[in-house]
């Protein structure tokens, strides 16, 4: 069945490579991008539409909302691919740390702002997620958008626990519209050599434009398994709410997911936040 998917940080890496797969395959692919030019690049390469916006401005993810809502009828999938890990912290115009907006805040309020179309569809939203949920991860409810909490940014945590947030967005998705017929699944795409860290000038950033990150998998790994979910049904190929790594269920999860009060708790914390800046 052919699908309308929407891809986020679809301007180069990972989810270049997924948008050329799953145009190769007779999709169509909506190309979202930060970088103009990058993403005009991509999208002329498919013959497909595309959208800008940068995550650190929510209000350039409902102006990106209501565009597509205003050109797409249907929307098959959305993947949640846009990320970044940021070496130095930063407060966005919005007045959230900018690790915890991009990786966490701009992603859901961008589903939020689709759920009439996904639903519609009986969609999926699918996640790029990380590894770091598991091995840095943490939520703290009471200072939940805060990652400096504790008087010192650290980047691998802000960006896990930006992710882990996410996670238990999506299985709280999955519990609250489910039976609606919107499926949702995560996976972790591998220690890609993207462009997600690359830009600092710390470890981190040395390390990704280094000749060190030969040993990183290829965007295109990493593409192949955001659109085999995209492309799969749940329930036949994937299983909804489900946290996948290497193309199976990962064996080692984040101990979180099975908290359901918790995710509950994360998915009313985000809207409380989201409420203060764009409702």
């Amino acid at each position: 069945m052919t699908r309308t998917i929407v891809i986020t940080g679809a301007s180069d890496g990972i989810g270049a490579a997924a948008a050329r797969r799953l145009h190769a395959d007779g999709h169509r692919v909506v190309v979202v991008g930060r970088n103009p030019e990058k993403t005009a690049r991509v999208a002329a390469e498919l013959g497909a539409r595309h959208f800008v916006a940068d995550f650190s401005r929510l209000e350039d993810v409902r102006r990106l909302a209501a565009d597509l809502s205003a050109v797409l009828p249907r929307i098959d999938v959305l993947a949640n691919n846009a990320g970044g890990l940021f070496e130095e912290p930063a407060v966005t115009a919005d007045g959230f740390e900018r690790s915890f907006q991009v990786n966490h805040l701009a992603p859901y309020l961008l589903t939020r702002l689709l759920l009439g179309r996904l639903v519609a569809a009986r969609g999926s939203v699918v996640w790029t997620s990380s590894k770091a949920a598991r091995l840095w991860g943490r939520v703290d409810v009471e200072r939940f958008a805060d990652p400096q909490a504790s008087g010192r940014y650290r980047p691998l945590q802000a960006y896990g626990s930006a992710k882990l947030a996410s996670l238990l967005v999506m299985s709280e998705l999955q519990r609250r519209y489910g039976a609606q017929g919107l499926s949702t699944v995560a996976f972790h795409p591998g220690v890609a050599a993207s462009s997600l860290g690359s830009a600092g000038d710390g470890l981190v950033g040395r390390f990704y434009r280094s000749p060190l990150r030969g040993v990183l998998a290829s965007p295109e790994r990493g593409g192949e398994h955001l659109a085999a979910l995209a492309a799969g049904e749940a329930g036949t190929d994937w299983e909804p709410a489900a946290y996948y790594e290497n193309g199976r269920p990962a064996r080692r999860r984040p101990a979180a997911l099975g908290d359901e009060a918790l995710a509950r708790t994360v998915w009313e914390r985000s809207e409380e936040l989201l409420s203060a800046v764009v409702d």
